[in-house]
């Protein structure tokens, strides 16, 4: 009687040990495509750049163009005369033709 109950322990701890087993192996799976998932993620949104950079240089030069433009308006203001004569010189001629 003993014995009957000893081997059906045994049986039973042998299933649950291959039920763990089966188990531990499945999340590992699962795990491990998670990570070449979140791998290959992760490498397209770095690699993803498409027209960034055309955006990010055209607001550079912007930024630039708009700060010396600030910059020239202020050493106007601050002189209160002509900074740069030979350019003065050169606009003057551009738009003072006797067409």
């Amino acid at each position: 009687m003993f014995k009957k109950i000893a081997n059906k322990a045994k049986q039973l701890g042998q299933k649950a040990k291959k039920f763990v087993k089966a188990k531990i192996q499945k999340i590992k799976t699962t795990i491990k495509t998670a990570e070449i998932i979140m791998k290959c993620q992760a490498h397209s949104a770095l690699a993803g750049t498409k027209a960034e950079a055309y955006v990010d240089t055209g607001v550079k030069i912007l930024i630039a163009v708009v700060i010396g433009a600030l910059l020239l308006t202020l050493l106007y203001s601050l002189f209160k005369g002509t900074i740069m004569p030979k350019v003065t010189e050169k606009v003057d001629g551009i738009f003072n033709y006797a067409g």
